[in-house]
């Protein structure tokens, strides 16, 4: 009981680490099935594995929607306020702990953002399959990262797995280049009526004002984009929230397809019901479904990844796989997020970063719960901690 009450959050994570561990989560499924894929995996580097609590951590914070993240930070800021305060001491170490707890949690949140850190892999178990991402931005859109080259997208890219990349800037051509990490292929993602629309392949430039009237304007722009051999998609959440019951429309009009998950914190409020609805428009007239990092140069981490099938058309030619966690995010109230995220995180994790988190809170606890001596420092604590004999000070006298 005494351990208990003295190092209860270390035992706390150790019994979810246990617990989670009955019901985990794969590492990827089948946007489209449900179903864990079974033609693809991520691998995940030695530092990310080793650095497991932090390299979770920050992927959970990445994959959180708008809403959930606004429940998620708040409440935990709160409770991380009163915490501090409410923790004995004198006056001045309460403040101190209460105003630093939650810049903590801001600290978290920046370095999701803008930390550089590994990042999984995917691998495809057939290299038939081209790994691709029909959705990223650089700095030449509006809300792009300032500096963030077509350079940084392919190396982004690049190291997450995928082996080639559409740069679908706002309203901005994108011309293919090919002395990048992986090749970078033209696309540009057109502001129009209340609705995003990727177009693919061979762009031209166009005025978006002109189907930026009404819906019916908006529908002009499919043939148009046809015209000049660009296939054209349409981008969640826009038609979610603007156009839901114009969807037959925009298949009538000639849209190539839907895209159906999205990692921006606004689209990952798509709910499973609704892709449901989209999923079986695009069978039932054979349209691309795609998935989009919509990568802009804020965060590390993708959600998604798609393998496309070269001699496969419309619906069959592109799967689209996800991690579960960002998949959740629509699947559970936005007010549970700051229990249900570090749940899900943990049912996430594989045996290996299970093992790593476990290791990280064992030394922690044996080097808290080691007895001090005076004139000891951390080294020396830690040392005898964990058996290591230590050399005794040299006489230099």
């Amino acid at each position: 009981m005494n351990l208990v009450r003295r190092h209860p959050i270390a035992l706390a994570l150790i019994a979810l680490l246990l617990w989670s561990a009955a019901s985990p989560l794969p590492a990827l499924v089948d946007v489209a099935t449900g179903a864990p894929a079974g033609a693809a995996d991520l691998t995940r580097p030695v530092s990310y594995v080793v650095g497991a609590p932090l390299s979770d951590v920050l992927d959970a914070l990445t994959f959180l929607s708008l809403d959930r993240a606004k429940f998620l930070f708040g409440t935990w800021a709160v409770a991380l306020c009163l915490w501090g305060a409410l923790r004995g001491g004198p006056w001045w170490r309460r403040v101190t702990r209460a105003v630093a707890a939650p810049l903590g949690l801001v600290v978290l949140a920046a370095a999701a953002v803008l930390l550089p850190r590994p990042v999984p892999r995917l691998v495809s178990a057939d290299p038939g399959l081209t790994v691709i991402d029909y959705h990223s931005h650089t700095e030449a859109s509006h809300d792009g990262r300032p500096g963030w080259s077509a350079t940084d997208v392919a190396r982004w890219h690049a190291v997450q797995g995928f082996e080639a990349a559409y740069v679908t800037d706002h309203n901005r051509l994108f011309e293919r280049r090919t002395d990048t990490a992986i090749p970078l292929l033209p696309g540009a993602e057109w502001s129009v009526y209340r609705q995003h629309v990727l177009a693919l392949g061979q762009v031209v430039p166009l005025d978006p004002s002109r189907y930026n009237a009404n819906t019916t304007s908006l529908l002009t722009l499919f043939p148009e984009l046809h015209r000049a051999g660009a296939l054209s998609v349409a981008s969640i959440p826009e038609y979610w929230e603007s156009h839901w019951d114009d969807l037959d429309d925009f298949v009538r009009a000639g849209l190539d397809g839907f895209e159906i998950i999205n990692c921006a914190p606004r689209a990952l409020a798509f709910p499973a019901s609704a892709r449901a609805r989209v999923l079986g428009i695009a069978r039932q007239h054979n349209l691309l479904v795609v998935g989009g990092s919509d990568n802009h140069g804020w965060g590390k981490v993708t959600c998604v990844w798609n393998l496309v099938a070269p001699s496969a058309h419309g619906y069959r030619a592109n799967h689209v796989l996800a991690r579960p966690l960002a998949l959740l995010q629509a699947e559970w109230l936005a007010w549970t997020a700051p229990v249900t995220q570090p749940w899900f995180m943990f049912r996430s994790l594989g045996w290996p970063e299970r093992v790593s988190w476990l290791t990280w809170i064992l030394v922690i606890l044996i080097y808290r719960a080691t007895p001090r001596r005076a004139g000891d420092r951390s080294p020396a604590i830690l040392a005898r901690a964990l058996g290591v004999r230590q050399q005794p000070p040299s006489d230099d006298r």
